[in-house]
């Protein structure tokens, strides 16, 4: 029996990485029927059929899963966004951050475009680094910081993240010029990228890496959780743990709330709080349906 990675599923085929070889494989009995839990990036065990060619016997229990992008055993999700077209969506940002961190992977948001930045969103890396978080500073047109990109991706399996239009292929085919990806313009029309990425599919990197090139999207669900645990995904909230009135503070409406005052007071960004609000809302929502 051989274990192996899932790179990508085409036409009920399953294309399975093992000892630097890849197998076409099938599924095996039981498995056929859950076809669609079985995700890229999976660890799976098969037995050999013929020459390159494998029939999978079973899922090993997953490190992590990202339910959008669909992609396990992840351990970093790189999250694109345009500092120019299309304009960045603070608040799908802000989804993706808190969906990685959920999931136990780290986000590092990657601002590209920075050749063609407009100056309106030039302080957003600055502060989401201010925040804590991992920040590039990329345009795959110059090849402004595709070399520490690429160091990022070493040794790691990581999927790009964001929506269409932001440069998710180009900058692969910067830190990987081999790879050849089809890569879109974004519709001055609507404003959005085109999708040129149709199916989640694994790349192997010379340096080591694994990347997942994802399709874009512009809607994004949060992961089921508690409301209590909403906090812990937004560090700026966090470090107030422990300061409101009440241990069980939501950060809401309750008095002596620590959180609010540092949003008054100018310490907690308003984009973020409003968006920690209506997460948890939407957190709120989901607890009540199951």
């Amino acid at each position: 029996m051989r274990e192996g990675i899932l790179i990508k599923g085409v036409g009920g085929f399953y294309f399975v990485l093992s000892e630097g070889k890849i197998y076409r494989c099938r599924l095996r009995g039981r498995l056929r029927v859950k076809a669609g839990e079985i995700l890229v990036g999976d660890r799976v065990q098969f037995k050999e059929t013929g020459l390159e060619e494998g029939a999978i016997e079973a899922v090993l229990p997953r490190v992590t899963k990202l339910e959008r992008p669909a992609v396990a055993n992840i351990d970093q999700v790189i999250v694109v966004f345009s500092l120019r077209e299309p304009p960045p969506d603070l608040e799908l940002l802000d989804r993706l951050l808190v969906l990685s961190m959920a999931s136990n992977a780290e986000p590092i948001i990657c601002w590209n475009k920075a050749d063609i930045a407009s100056e309106e969103f030039l302080p957003l890396p600055s502060l989401y680094e201010s925040l804590g978080y991992r920040v590039l500073v990329t345009s795959a047109r110059t090849g402004q910081g595709v070399d520490l990109l690429r160091e990022v991706l070493q040794g790691h399996v990581s999927t790009f993240a964001g929506p269409s239009g932001v440069g998710k292929s180009s900058l692969l085919n910067a830190v990987e010029p081999g790879l050849n990806l089809k890569t879109g313009e974004v519709s001055r029309k609507q404003g959005r990228g085109r999708h040129t990425t149709r199916q989640v599919e694994l790349l192997l990197l010379k340096n080591g890496g694994i990347v997942a090139d994802t399709p874009g999207f512009s809607k994004l669900n949060l992961p089921e959780m508690k409301r209590e645990d909403l906090a812990a995904y937004f560090p700026e909230i966090l470090a107030y743990e422990g300061e409101c009135r009440f241990h069980s503070c939501l950060h809401r409406s309750e008095p002596d709330c620590a959180v609010r005052k540092a949003v008054e007071e100018g310490g907690i960004t308003r984009h973020r709080y409003a968006h920690y609000l209506k997460f948890l809302e939407e957190v709120i929502e989901t607890e009540r349906s199951y």
